[in-house]
């Protein structure tokens, strides 16, 4: 865990590279259907999403043999029934889209990717030297400024507080990232919970700039770059943290209730309670305009699962689960679908809140896309020439995707896309027009198959 002046000093490094001041009016302007921003969630799951996993279960013959071939197809939702863990979405299976055939050769895949499958890169086990550029959340949130810009959360195995994340907000920068609810909620509503620490911290944050700043004229070339937007950083988060005092009362309305089960880092709360804990924070800050992109790492192979309906008396893992190894005598495809069903119970809060919300003329989920998806690939040992997407879009998405069922053409053939064309479709769509976002892929490279841009037939016409 980082202590508190560390984190100040490499929290703003980090948050430096990032609009982070918006004006006060955009952050409290009454939204309209025009200037209501454009809201991402990515929710990362270990232990990959196997494609028959995710596929409806009752595709005509024809869609069987086209999907189980890897053939390009697509057909609409409904009329097709869910597989079991995703009928909790049904209620907005019209907001729905499953997306099979994008590869992710180009990230890390076996058992972990850090950063590589956000960032479309080899991490090679998130060196921070290999960290290549920008991930594609603080690209999106760069779009869509926000007091705090990115937000990141973890349940990853043993970590508490803030320690280092999987974004980056640049090259060779790691970002930072709340492991458990209690401290998330701390840090994010601290200009309400706790405005004595904000000040505390600009103190401080006063200091560093003058203890950097006389380091400035020893230094040359790179790292004196480097300095400098370390402290431009410090500026930056100095004026963020007085932005959010200044706003506190609006923010004061939307601060989360945590459970005292949650304080000292919850160790006594199963893991469907962190879920939900994290969940209503997650939901909370969005709600109060602190962010607009939040990532979330919804559990890593090393996260114990307590407390899970059919193995509440059990300390599942989940990687000798993707091991097929049995848990309390229930089969670990079994279990595996109980702790797909978990996550699932949370994207359907967030969308059940934020419905409840008005913006505009809808609501706030209108205005949001949430993303599910395996961070290492198609199964548990990856090897990411598949990475299924299950995607909840409003209905002001700036893509043309919801509602269906699409298989993309597989990886090698004519037509075939990356997670790098999805994430350049993403910040296409919303005002980045880049021509490609990530590394290519190699197979596709020595076939010299076009794989640049965006996936076109997502972008609506006109």
């Amino acid at each position: 865990m980082l202590n508190r002046r560390n984190f100040l000093a490499d929290s703003a490094m980090r948050a430096g590279f990032l609009s982070i001041a918006p004006s006060l009016h955009q952050v409290l302007a009454a939204p309209t259907i025009t200037s209501a921003p454009r809201r991402f969630i990515f929710i990362r799951k270990s232990s990959g999403i196997r494609p028959k996993e995710i596929a409806p279960l009752n595709l005509s013959d024809q869609h069987r043999r086209l999907d189980e071939m890897k053939e390009p197809f697509e057909t609409a939702l409904d009329g097709h029934e869910l597989p079991l863990w995703l009928r909790g979405l049904e209620p907005y299976r019209e907001r729905m889209t499953i997306l099979q055939g994008l590869s992710a050769k180009m990230s890390e895949n076996i058992h972990w990717s850090f950063s590589s499958v956000m960032g479309c890169f080899k991490s090679n086990r998130n060196t921070l030297s290999a960290i290549k550029r920008t991930t594609i959340d603080f690209e999106l949130a760069k779009l869509f400024p926000s007091p705090f810009g990115h937000v990141e959360l973890s349940f990853a195995a043993g970590r508490t507080g803030i320690v280092d994340g999987y974004s980056a907000p640049a090259p060779q920068t790691r970002n930072y990232c709340y492991a458990d609810p209690e401290t998330a909620r701390q840090e994010l509503f601290k200009s309400v919970l706790n405005a004595d620490a904000v000040s505390s911290d600009n103190d401080m944050l006063s200091f560093l700039q003058t203890r950097e700043g006389m380091l400035l004229g020893g230094i040359r070339g790179r790292e004196k770059q480097r300095q400098q937007a370390h402290l431009n950083s410090i500026d930056a988060i100095s004026a963020r943290n007085q932005q959010l005092l200044e706003i506190s009362d609006s923010i004061a309305q939307h601060i989360p209730e945590i459970a005292p089960v949650h304080t000292a880092g919850g160790p006594n709360a199963s893991t469907p309670e962190k879920q939900l804990a994290m969940t209503d924070v997650l939901i909370a800050a969005m709600k109060a305009g602190l962010t607009n992109v939040v990532t979330y790492t919804i559990d890593d192979l090393g996260t114990p699962i307590t407390g899970l309906p059919g193995n509440e008396t059990d300390r599942v893992g989940i990687h000798p689960l993707g091991h097929d190894e049995a848990f309390g005598g229930v089969p670990a495809w079994k279990t595996r679908e109980q702790i797909r069903i978990s996550h699932v119970n949370q994207i359907r809060t967030i969308i059940d809140r934020f419905s409840s919300v008005p913006e505009g003329d809808g609501t706030m989920f209108d205005n949001t896309m949430i993303m599910y998806f395996p961070e290492n690939g198609e199964t548990h040992h990856g090897v990411g020439s598949e990475a299924p997407f299950l995607i909840m879009s409003g209905k002001n998405c700036s893509l043309d995707l919801a509602g269906r069922y699409i298989r993309l053409p597989f990886l090698g053939n004519e037509g075939h896309k990356t997670l790098g064309n999805w994430y350049t479709t993403l910040l296409n769509a919303h005002g980045n027009p880049l021509e490609h976002y990530g590394d290519l892929d190699p197979e596709m490279s020595r076939k010299k198959l076009p794989q640049t841009g965006p996936i076109a037939q997502f972008i609506p016409a006109g």
